[in-house]
């Protein structure tokens, strides 16, 4: 199979926290040279490789805290891997509960700033208003503010506006996991039909039956570590045979092998300097996205008013 027919490469995607330094810290360090800290690494994920092809559904599984959210928001585009890198073709959009929704702001003020924030023009918005608030179910209260919805209702608005910006990854982390199963069941269907267009999906979730009934694939996560990248079945067998052992342990045991594992993410060669400089590249990087986010804040206001 040739490189074009994947559009999502993960290549030793490996991404590695500092325990020991808070975000005050951080952004200090943008100022402070030399300074010398006590340094502690997680590493949330180390060494990820794998190769979607297009048109693929892969469903992301793992224990609580394995990587599972990190990874989807690399995939996302939302936090740079400390090493390895990430190909993909095409435009990505992350669905989780609540993802980039601004609580201050309506469920049509929302609307209007996520589709703006994807490129989409003021006509275009206006075009696609009324399918977002159709297929979100959510008429009634779209114009009360974000931080009076259910977490459902959150999930429900944030997939609706995802689905309409015609993404060409789709990754949904979790965003089904509340709210009715009938409006799962609708977001399962609109998935599949992405799908059929040949776009990629990657779907987290603890239900098994709802990886085997979406999936082709399923990426198994733990701990930071892919254990298996295969077809769902397959991997969802292993899995459960996993979780099953880990349920019949005596709580001591469970305990000991969490906290086991928990202490093998501390373990690796990189060091304070080298994720210094990287963790000031990517604060440089997201103050850089914070003035730009101003500016949208300011366009959004004009055409609200406007």
């Amino acid at each position: 199979m040739s490189a074009t027919q994947y559009n999502v490469i993960c290549e030793n995607v490996t991404k590695i926290y500092d325990l020991n330094r808070s975000k005050k810290d951080k952004l200090l360090s943008l100022f402070t040279l030399g300074k010398s800290y006590s340094f502690k690494p997680y590493y949330a994920l180390k060494d990820v490789s794998f190769k979607v092809e297009r048109g693929t559904s892969v469903g992301i599984i793992g224990l609580n805290g394995s990587g599972k959210s990190t990874l989807s928001n690399i995939l996302g585009e939302v936090v740079m891997p400390t090493y390895g890198e990430v190909h993909t073709e095409g435009k990505p959009s992350l669905i989780a509960i609540g993802a980039g929704l601004n609580p201050a702001f309506t469920g049509e003020e929302n609307i209007r700033y996520k589709c703006l924030m994807h490129g989409m023009s003021t006509k275009e918005i206006n075009e696609k208003f009324d399918d977002i608030v159709k297929f979100s179910e959510l008429d009634e209260f779209i114009y009360q503010p974000l931080k009076s919805y259910s977490s459902g209702m959150k999930s429900r608005l944030g997939f609706s506006i995802a689905i309409h910006t015609d993404p060409d990854i789709l990754i949904v982390d979790e965003a089904l996991s509340v709210g009715d199963e009938t409006f799962s069941n609708k977001c399962i269907e609109r998935m599949k039909a992405f799908q059929e267009e040949g776009k990629t999906i990657f779907f987290v979730s603890h239900s098994a039956s709802q990886i085997r009934k979406m999936c082709d694939k399923a990426l198994w996560i733990h701990y930071g570590q892919m254990v298996a990248y295969d077809d769902v079945n397959s991997v969802i067998k292993r899995y459960n045979a996993l979780v099953q052992k880990i349920k019949h342990m005596p709580k001591s045991e469970q305990v000991a092998y969490k906290k086991k594992k928990l202490k093998q993410q501390q373990v690796g060669d990189c060091n304070a300097s080298t994720l210094s400089q990287h963790q000031d590249v990517s604060l440089m990087t997201h103050g850089l996205i914070s003035i730009t986010l101003v500016g949208w804040f300011v366009a959004l206001y004009f055409q609200l008013i406007g």
